[in-house]
């Protein structure tokens, strides 16, 4: 079962749940975050979303998102694909969905 998993101050996300999100093989993933083909955003929940992280996955034409608390369990999944078309610049800003409220955001 894939895991997401929280070890000090570093966050581990399952290659299969970010790849099906992105639309890749998961075999993928990590070589292709090396190369910065796919970037990553973390952001922590806070007042009522205290305890939630949002993590959001970018590649050239899709967005990734999961809120997940901190045993890992995901409450929430989206995904945004442009097919053809590069991602909005907009859809790399964080808060572009209301949930959790994120430091970042304020």
């Amino acid at each position: 079962m894939p895991k997401i998993e929280f070890e000090d101050a570093a966050i581990q996300v399952d290659a299969t749940i970010v790849g099906e999100g992105l639309g890749i093989a998961p075999s993928l993933v990590q070589t292709q975050m090396r190369e910065g083909k796919i970037t990553s955003l973390c952001e922590r929940g806070v007042d009522e979303d205290d305890g939630l992280c949002r993590l959001t996955f970018f590649s050239a034409s899709r967005r990734f998102r999961l809120i997940v608390d901190e045993a890992g369990n995901v409450h929430q999944r989206s995904s945004v694909n442009f097919g053809e078309r590069n991602l909005p610049a907009s859809m790399h800003r964080p808060g572009e969905q209301p949930q959790p409220k994120a430091k970042s955001e304020r």
